[in-house]
């Protein structure tokens, strides 16, 4: 098995799950969307499940579902792909000391299920690659228990994406998609009572000033919400990520 039972049971494993749980959420909404709007522009069921499974790159589905569908030739579509995935180029490159020790093939997991945050979150937390077996044994643990989180997420909300695709009325399109997008990720970053009442206030403004031409509301809304939340931080003494760790 991939994952030893040695690898699950490390509590850097868990560690990393942790750490990356506050991401889930963005990381879902995105995965919901992609979900969406892969049966929006065209591809079947089994198709959709199918690229979810093993496509794992969701720049790399929407750049190519257009594509596809205008009929643009395979290396048009294969280019496109390479093209946004290049910043995995560098990832893998700066991954490889953590990883040399191991055999190709986990090296190779490794850097399939490692993702942009993933990446992110296990090089901020290990800086430097370990010298000692249990240093690259619990490196290994966080990084996988990062990018276990990051799947997950990724695949189940993909696939309640296509399952829900249906459901949506076609005129909604794919606008519909980053609604539920944008939305998920608002209620990631809401992570404190400050940017929880913003996002509340900039909501309640733009319903109310809906009627504005030219999406003046959305305009209105950011700009009472940051206001509001400016005085309010000065007057009460409110620090705006006082909470973020809790």
């Amino acid at each position: 098995m991939f994952l030893s039972h040695e690898i699950r049971r490390h509590p850097a494993f868990r560690e990393g799950a942790r750490g990356m749980g506050p991401a889930a959420v963005g990381i879902g909404a995105w995965g919901l969307m992609t979900g969406v709007a892969m049966l929006k522009a065209g591809l079947s069921v089994p198709e959709s499940v199918a690229m979810t499974l093993l496509v794992y790159a969701g720049s790399s589905q929407l750049a190519a579902i257009p594509l596809f569908f205008a009929g643009a030739p395979a290396w048009v579509i294969l280019a496109t792909g390479f093209c946004v995935n290049l910043r995995f180029v560098v990832f893998s490159l700066h991954l490889r000391p953590y990883l040399m020790h191991l055999p190709r093939w986990r090296r190779m997991t490794h850097g399939y299920l490692t993702a942009d945050l993933s990446y992110a979150m296990f090089t901020r937390h290990h800086p430097q690659p370990a010298t000692t077996a249990a240093g690259h044994l619990a490196q290994e643990a966080y990084l996988a228990g990062g990018y276990c989180v990051t799947w997950c997420a990724w695949v189940g909300m993909s696939l309640v994406g296509i399952a829900l695709a249906n459901l949506i009325p076609q005129s909604w399109g794919l606008g519909f998609a980053g609604v539920l997008s944008l939305v998920g990720i608002t209620c990631s970053m809401a992570t404190t009572r400050l940017r929880l009442l913003a996002a509340l206030i900039a909501g309640a403004t733009a319903v109310a000033a809906y009627a504005l031409p030219l999406r003046l509301n959305i305009v209105m809304a950011i700009g009472v919400a940051a206001l509001l939340c400016f005085w309010l931080e000065k007057q009460l003494g409110l620090d705006p990520d006082a909470e973020d760790e809790k």
